[in-house]
């Protein structure tokens, strides 16, 4: 079984630095970039449990709820991730939208 904890720490970061951010830094950017990245993690995530399955789009809930989307969606996507390659690459969209969102 592979062990996601770096990803798992890593959206948490990511999340306590968007509920820590200013709203100013939120509606400049900073809270469409984590949804942006909820999406991508829950999008593979529902890939990984069902290749052919629909795909459904996680919802705006708005930029106060953006923190909790990346929280959820990156620790489904840990629950499911097989090869230490997938792992790799879900670290790095996280890592490349925390940077972008600049939290």
């Amino acid at each position: 079984m592979l062990d996601a904890t770096p990803l798992t720490r890593a959206v948490d970061h990511f999340a306590d630095r968007l509920r820590a951010a200013p709203q100013s830094r939120l509606q400049r950017g900073a809270a469409a970039e984590a949804l942006g990245l909820a999406r991508e993690l829950a999008r593979r995530a529902q890939r990984l449990e069902d290749a052919q399955g629909p795909v459904r789009e996680m919802p705006d809930a708005g930029m106060f709820a953006a923190a909790d989307q990346v929280m959820v969606a990156g620790h489904d996507l840990a629950a499911v991730l097989r090869t230490e390659g997938e792992l790799a690459e879900a670290m790095r969209l996280v890592e490349e939208a925390q940077k972008r969102a600049g939290v």
